[in-house]
């Protein structure tokens, strides 16, 4: 199916541009009131995920309020853990959580990897439903957790603020994280492929808590198997390459070896400058980025003013995809999402380069 908007896969390959592309982490969510309808239609939030029909319809909602130039698949970073068995369940104001947590090295041992087509079908199958109602309208973008942000969640057995537990095994037990880590990867890779194979365009690694580490952890425990992943990745498909895109949260400082992984493209949130970035790892990878999401609570005269700062930050050029810089909040007012939009569309065709 010929693609009607292909802007994003032309930034992710560096290519030229009418106008800067964007989508914003988080598309879908709390933010939009028909979003809350179809939650509360769907009874828990796992419900929704793994409802096809309802994941493709709120994975659409953004598109019909702004015209964004990609969907993300409606899923959460946990599906793989909770396919291990986790016990995953969220609690109202506190987020997920696991009944069983990874503690031991014989609670790893006893972990196994799950079948992505069959243990986690629900999201294949709305990642089928959603390529068939795009029609081609815009390109989907899958994604997953990285094997570190899995394991914080597993090892915590929550949200953490210190991460002692996950911290404790990599200090303490070395070996034992590395082959939590390593059969994440696995799974992570397998999970990808799948999305890949169902009609996933663009695949995006979320590595929300790598930016928790230290330089020497960082790279070995979260960069190097981020790494196996995108080297164990379907690349083309459907007659086109398929793109991945990395992200670490305060990943910063490790820009240069992110870009050294093979991916097309870093995920940058707003403390690195995008002309800092883009002076650091020149054209050998597309960057996105980075608005800083609270600038979406001021007026649309300030939006403007920072979405004008981004695109002079970044320059003219091939390459740039406008995001925020990490996910939108539920509090954000969606008609200032429009007064956003609005901005970015009047100001990016300066920086074309077509």
């Amino acid at each position: 199916m010929e693609l009607k908007n292909d802007r994003f896969l032309r930034a992710l390959a560096r290519q030229p541009v009418d106008r800067t592309p964007v989508w914003m982490m988080r598309q879908a969510g709390r933010y939009l009131p028909e979003y809350r309808q179809v939650r509360g239609e769907a009874g828990s939030f796992m419900d929704l995920c793994r409802d096809a029909d309802r994941a493709c319809e709120v994975t659409l909602q953004p598109l019909e309020r702004y015209p964004l130039d990609a969907a993300i698949l409606f899923s959460d970073i946990l599906t793989i853990p909770d396919a291990m068995g986790l016990g995953l369940y969220f609690e109202t104001g506190e987020g997920p959580k696991f009944r069983k947590p990874v503690r031991t090295a014989e609670d790893v041992e006893a972990l196994t990897l799950p079948d992505a087509e069959r243990d986690l079908g629900y999201v294949m199958k709305a990642v089928s439903t959603i390529r068939r109602e795009l029609n081609g309208r815009v390109p989907l973008i899958g994604f997953s957790g990285s094997p570190w942000t899995l394991a914080t969640y597993m090892v915590e057995g929550a949200s953490s603020k210190d991460f002692r537990h996950v911290k404790s095994m990599l200090y303490g037990n070395p070996d034992t994280m590395h082959q939590l880590l390593g059969l994440l990867a696995q799974s992570v890779t397998d999970y990808l492929n799948a999305q890949i194979r169902a009609g996933a365009q663009v695949v995006q690694i979320f590595d929300t808590w790598g930016g928790t580490l230290t330089t020497p952890a960082y790279r070995e425990f979260s960069l190097r198997y981020m790494e196996q992943i995108v080297a164990g990745l379907i690349r083309e498909h459907e007659g086109r390459r398929v793109p991945v895109i990395l992200f670490t949260k305060n990943g910063g400082q490790w820009l240069e070896h992110i870009a050294s992984t093979g991916a097309d493209a870093v995920g940058l949130d707003w403390t690195t400058e995008l002309a800092d970035a883009r002076a650091r790892v020149g054209h050998r990878v597309a960057l996105q980025g980075n608005l800083d999401p609270n600038v979406l609570f001021a007026h649309p005269a300030a939006i403007r003013t920072e979405v004008a700062r981004i695109l002079d930050s970044y320059g003219e050029g091939t390459g740039h995809i406008f995001n925020l810089g990490h996910g939108i909040s539920q509090f954000t007012d969606p008609e200032h999402v429009t007064a956003f939009m609005e901005a970015l569309h009047e100001l990016s065709p300066a920086y074309h380069t077509s």
